[in-house]
């Protein structure tokens, strides 16, 4: 665990509060920095049913002597707690043999306030204890929990082979199967607390007492939060977890991923109290006692926000591609077994337009692979079947444009046509065959004209 020695003091103190945290215990938070600018780390423990103070004192230096015990343990004995209170020093070096020799006799005198020691050779046993994994120096969020890729007591293409379903004049049948992939992509759930009171001379004036739940991606860099569908997706999900065994979803999907979270519990934290500070600011307008109008901008502290929970878990993005012909079609979802939230939809949209959505009918073209909306979808002239307008063949014929999968049914067309006779040529232009006397006549003379016969 070298890389604990390039930490600074207050990093470490972070580091060891994130330890400690995945350690079981609760409550883990850092006390306000002391004098020296020292922080220490305060945290809880329940034991036979008895909950138990635990003040711990980070010291990221080579050696740690007697006086840095004794000094926590008079600390201990005066730290405001209901309950049995007990200390820990932790560090990155080596404690003398005073310092042990002092923590063995609380021990052996039952002290009420005992202290436990823990050096950098602990510390490493810890870490390979739990599996925690040290990240650019700081210990990052480890999970192996997820929500599930994939619906169970289905198939896993089964949410594209119900989209295809809205599509007409494609079965099921003429669909390949499409290639799949699923992403690991780290969240997490933030429940926090904003209780604020806000006063001036005239009593108070704004109020904030309120329980705030966000879901964010948690991958590197700022933090995101996730769209209120999603973080629904997630949160009534998270009882229903399954393991991140890489090698069995590797067997369901053609490519696995699975991202790191990057950053600390801690960074989370800070990130989720300054979020909570923007949203909960608001400029509260008041009459003083000398009925003149003013504005206050009402902030919480950072102290007025009490971070509950930070659970962390993978929310699986799946992306499905199905190539048909020319044209691939794209379908992504974040999944939580049978639920999933649609993040592209490249099926319910037309190849030749900005037209999308479900709400919309589209056509497959055979001919090409395409799928079109309404106006960009027509009958092909010869076989009576659907093509689109990006690959079809076109001509005019009795002053109506005619639709053909390719140049040879376009030919087969020709020679059909110039053997109809004429009262059938002019019904290939049935709105103006069905119209009036005098549009039909047009129609006919027109064609007499083409035809070369007047």
């Amino acid at each position: 665990m070298a890389v604990l020695d390039n930490l600074s003091g207050f990093e470490f103190e972070d580091v060891m509060e994130d330890v400690f945290r995945n350690l079981g215990y609760e409550n883990v938070r850092q006390a306000d920095r002391t004098a020296d600018e020292g922080r220490d780390v305060i945290m809880e423990e329940v034991v036979d049913g008895t909950r138990r103070a635990i003040i711990v004192e980070c010291k990221h230096t080579g050696t740690v002597g007697r006086p840095v015990v004794q000094k926590l343990h008079s600390a201990i004995a005066t730290f405001d707690f209901d309950g049995p209170k007990r200390g820990m020093v932790v560090t990155t070096g080596r404690f003398t043999n005073p310092a042990q020799e002092y923590a063995d006799r609380l021990q052996q005198n039952d002290d009420p306030h005992p202290i436990e020691l823990l050096d950098g050779e602990d510390l490493r046993d810890i870490a390979d204890e739990i599996g925690l994994d040290l990240y650019n120096g700081r210990i990052e969020i480890l999970c192996d929990e997820t929500l599930r890729p994939y619906d169970p007591a289905a198939d896993v293409d089964t949410a594209v082979a119900e989209a295809f379903r809205d599509i007409e004049n494609i079965e099921a049948a003429d669909l390949p199967d499409p290639h799949s992939s699923v992403t690991f992509r780290p969240v997490v759930a933030v429940t926090a607390d904003t209780n604020a009171v806000f006063e001036t001379s005239v009593g108070v004036i704004h109020r904030i007492n309120d329980r705030t739940r966000f879901v964010a991606h948690a991958e590197r860099g700022q933090p995101q939060v996730v769209d209120e569908d999603v973080a629904t997706l997630v949160t009534e999900n998270l009882h229903a977890t399954v393991d991140l065994d890489y090698e069995q979803f590797a067997e369901v999907f053609d490519d696995v991923e699975e991202r790191r979270f990057g950053q600390t519990q801690t960074e989370y934290k800070e990130w989720a109290v300054e979020r909570l500070q923007q949203h909960h600011t608001t400029t509260v307008t008041y009459t003083g006692d000398n009925n003149v109008t003013y504005n206050k901008t009402c902030e919480p502290n950072r102290s007025d926000i009490s971070v509950q929970s930070i659970e962390p878990v993978y929310l699986p993005e799946v992306r499905h591609t199905t190539d048909i012909q020319k044209y691939t079609y794209p379908y992504e979802y974040y999944a939580a077994g049978p639920s999933r939230v649609t993040a592209e939809d490249g099926i319910h949209r037309c190849v030749h337009c900005d037209t999308s959505g479900v709400d919309e009918t589209y056509t497959y073209c055979p001919n090409c692979g395409a799928i079109a909306c309404s106006s960009h979808i027509k009958t092909e002239r010869l076989e009576g079947e659907p093509v689109c307008t990006g690959c079809a063949v076109t001509e005019r014929f009795a002053l109506k444009t005619k639709y053909f999968y390719d140049d040879q049914n376009l030919e087969a067309f020709r020679e059909e046509y110039a053997d109809m006779p004429l009262h059938e040529k002019a019904m290939e232009n049935k709105w103006l065959a069905g119209g009036s006397v005098v549009a039909t006549l047009l129609l006919v003379v027109g064609l007499l004209v083409i035809g070369g016969i007047i």
